[in-house]
């Protein structure tokens, strides 16, 4: 990856500090209704394709969400570091019409002194999204470091999925879902982290996030492991991150196959009764074809997550 999510949101809160604002109730801002697999779109996706231009993403946030209404999404997945941060994005999303079912946080939850911290944040922010219809909270516990071969010990996984489930515990008492996803270091050493995320949390406090090509890469390029992922906790998934890629590299836009087959995923979705909020996340990273600007890309990959996901 050229820029790690987590710096990706550090860079955000930087863009978006020259707005001020306060954290109004939004009543007039487009919640999504309860029909099947909703299609949303994150900002990550946004930040690769703006620095590729040369730009940052929320540099200027009217600009970059007038782009994001031009590519013809109405729901956002904003990755979000601060309460202040949450509170500047509210008027933009009543101004420009756009909902925000979820959201991504960051959290460090293997230890307990950063995770008490970690998860006031995080409820301080579900706690002024949550009346402009946010119902899904999405976090990744830190990992040790990025590129880094270490993993963490057997005491730090059960401090953190005691962390994790205490976070989805408190979301839940807020109507607020806890989502728990992962990149590529949680699926190495036989996916150990990951597991015991899921096996030794409440099923009610942590849903799982599926980010369908961050399990696939980081099984070492494995379909294998994505759909035995979906057979052991597929009644846990609320959110689906999509991603492409072809011959190993994230494609330019979204395609129903290619590296991961997206039609047979969904068919196993809807075998088990699972239709989870369906989030765009294509990104691009060194080997990607340039061939369109954002708004062009974004515009064609909702024109045909509207097929793959009918």
């Amino acid at each position: 990856m050229p820029t790690t999510r987590r710096q990706f949101i550090q860079s955000v809160s930087l863009g978006t500090a020259a707005l001020t604002a306060s954290a109004p109730v939004l009543s007039g801002t487009r919640e999504l209704q309860a029909t099947p697999m909703q299609l949303s779109c994150n900002s990550y996706t946004w930040d690769t394709f703006y620095k590729r231009a040369g730009k940052q993403w929320m540099q200027d946030p009217d600009a970059s969400l007038r782009d994001f209404v031009a590519s013809g999404f109405t729901a956002y997945e904003p990755g979000i570091s601060s309460l202040k941060q949450v509170q500047e994005l509210g008027p933009l999303l009543k101004k420009y019409n756009l909902a925000m079912p979820s959201l991504y946080v960051n959290s460090s939850l293997h230890k307990r002194d950063d995770a008490d911290a970690s998860i006031a944040a995080a409820l301080a922010i579900a706690d002024a999204a949550r009346p402009m219809g946010t119902r899904i909270v999405v976090t990744n516990p830190n990992p040790i470091k990025w590129g880094s071969p270490d993993n963490k010990t057997d005491a730090e996984l059960e401090e953190q999925v005691r962390n994790l489930d205490r976070l989805g515990a408190e979301l839940r008492k807020r109507g607020i879902s806890l989502a728990y996803h992962t990149h590529a270091p949680e699926h190495r050493a036989a996916a150990r982290e990951f597991h015991h995320m899921m096996l030794g949390s409440d099923p009610d406090n942590v849903k799982l996030c599926l980010d369908a090509h961050w399990v696939y890469r980081g099984s070492e390029n494995s379909q294998v492991a994505l759909f035995d992922v979906v057979k052991l906790y597929g009644k846990r998934i609320v959110e689906l991150h999509v991603r492409q890629s072809q011959g190993g590299i994230w494609a330019e836009t979204f395609t129903p196959t290619g590296d991961i087959d997206y039609p047979r995923l969904v068919s196993e979705l809807k075998s088990i009764n699972v239709s989870p909020l369906v989030v765009l996340e294509q990104c691009l990273e060194t080997g990607s074809p340039n061939t369109m600007d954002g708004v062009a890309a974004h515009r064609q990959d909702l024109a045909v997550a509207r097929t793959v996901f009918a």
